[in-house]
């Protein structure tokens, strides 16, 4: 059976190349790593950032476009290889490379900022799949934003849930 997509012909990425795909899950699982708890890769905060930049991160487009070809850069120039290349290690020497580097440093901060997004927010934005992130730190599902549950009962023997 044939795959359908809904970005690019035989691909299932919207806006990404699958080879800028393969960077950013290398780059975000060093971001957030994978260790007794699923990390960003098994979260899917690839497939968030990529569903975001078709729509509000759409502006953002040529900044990931050559954010991810200067990043792939810098790793050739600093390690030899392109980033997904790399064993982990060398991946972090990269990585703390271009934190100090100013010119690559914004859109780093970006990448973190949008990682953390993907990994920490709602599943129905197309990251935190399986509510990964939720289940690490013990939310409830759904969440209620805004408030509490509370348990009327306690409430009115005067136990604060909060407390």
């Amino acid at each position: 059976m044939p795959v359908v997509a809904c970005g690019r012909r035989g691909s299932s990425w919207r806006f990404f190349t699958a080879e800028e795909a393969r960077t950013l899950e290398a780059v975000c699982a060093q971001i957030i790593p994978e260790d007794q708890d699923p990390g960003a890769v098994r979260a899917g905060v690839v497939r968030f950032m990529d569903t975001q930049l078709t729509r509000f991160y759409k502006p953002l487009q040529k900044t990931y476009r050559r954010g991810i070809a200067q990043l792939d850069q810098a790793s050739i120039d600093f390690a030899g290889k392109r980033f997904a290349d790399l064993p982990a290690a060398q991946q972090l020497a990269v990585l703390h490379h271009i934190e100090s580097n100013p010119e690559l440093r914004p859109f780093f901060e970006l990448l973190v900022a949008h990682t953390m997004q993907g990994f920490y927010g709602d599943p129905r934005h197309g990251g935190n799949r399986e509510r990964v992130s939720w289940k690490m730190v013990g939310l409830p599902y759904p969440p209620l934003r805004g408030r509490l549950r509370y348990d009327f009962a306690d409430l009115a023997k005067g136990e604060l849930p909060w407390r």
